[in-house]
């Protein structure tokens, strides 16, 4: 299986390229923004990969930094209401629960945006609870990533991480639980659309982590999905353009009761089947992701806030 990755080598600069089940990276020529490979089709996209994964491997992931492999124009957009699951738990939490139980049967989807890229984190890379939060999830999701013309090219892992208690007490404070530092993370490589042969049938786990221990554990798939994933990108692409492409994350099926809430020091891992691992630490402070504005220019600075797990 081959993907796509974004990385910075010991200088800092940053290169894209195709990594191999080994480990082993071949960069793209002429060192395109994953953005810039979102203007291809997905037809030219494929020639372009499997061209540069016969050459021969110039790095290796063990000696990179992994980058979230959003850049350049892309935005990240999130779904919602997308799982039975989902709409129950929102009716629960929610002093407007009608609004949720409409939502999930109406023609037109909910859609929000998430994140631009230089605020998106990684495998490893922590994510934060709000400071004015009493109850906070981590959302897993399988998500899409499209190119300009609205094609999927590929898949990853992601964590719409969510205030319950803040969007519970009014739907139109969305914007504040969904989208703050520390609130979206994705694995690091995008696996090719052409890789995954059921993406409709994909089991999705999440653990999270507590003193050593799973103090929540779920699963769910995408078998379970209440649209489809093309009526999203449809609806997304309705009224605006997406010159470099977007990442479009497509709503959980997997959401903790109400008893339970993140704290700072658990780890949450997220697993999609033939998509790979996320795995983030989790921080109780906003202000503990404030160097996200220093990495913009400085990738490595990534290094210090980096969290490696046994396999």
């Amino acid at each position: 299986m081959t993907r796509i990755v974004r990385f910075a080598d010991d200088t800092g600069t940053v290169r894209t390229g195709v990594a191999d089940d080994t480990g082993g990276i071949r960069a793209f020529p002429g060192a395109p923004l994953i953005a810039e490979l979102l203007r291809l089709s997905v037809a030219e996209l494929r020639a372009l990969v499997e061209h540069t994964a016969s050459g021969p491997a110039a790095a290796h992931e063990r000696d990179v930094l992994p980058l979230p492999p959003l850049d350049g124009l892309m935005e990240l957009w999130a779904a919602g209401v997308t799982y039975e699951r989902s709409r129950e738990a929102r009716v629960e939490e929610s002093t407007e629960q009608s609004v949720y139980e409409r939502i999930y049967d109406a023609e037109r989807p909910e859609l929000f945006f998430k994140s631009p890229p230089w605020r998106v984190v990684t495998d490893g890379e922590p994510i934060a609870v709000r400071d004015d939060s009493e109850l906070n999830v981590p959302e897993p999701e399988l998500a899409l990533v499209l190119n300009r013309h609205g094609e999927t090219v590929g898949y990853l892992v992601a964590d719409d991480v969510s205030s319950r208690s803040i969007e519970g007490e009014n739907p139109l404070y969305l914007p504040q639980a969904k989208i703050y530092a520390g609130s979206a993370a994705v694995s690091s490589a995008i696996v090719p659309a052409w890789e995954i042969e059921a993406p409709d049938a994909l089991e999705i786990t999440m653990a999270v982590w507590r003193d050593g221990e799973a103090a929540y554990q779920a699963a769910t798939s995408t078998a379970a999905f209440h649209r489809t994933p093309q009526g999203l990108v449809d609806h997304l692409w309705r009224s605006q353009p997406f010159p470099d492409g977007a990442v479009l994350s497509t709503g959980t099926g997997i959401v903790p009761a109400l008893d339970f809430t993140l704290r700072a020091g658990d780890v949450v891992e997220i697993s999609i089947e033939g998509v790979g691992t996320l795995r983030n630490p989790v921080r109780a402070h906003q202000a503990e992701l404030d160097w996200l504005v220093r990495a913009i220019a400085e990738p490595l600075t990534r290094c210090a806030h980096r969290s490696r797990f046994p396999e």
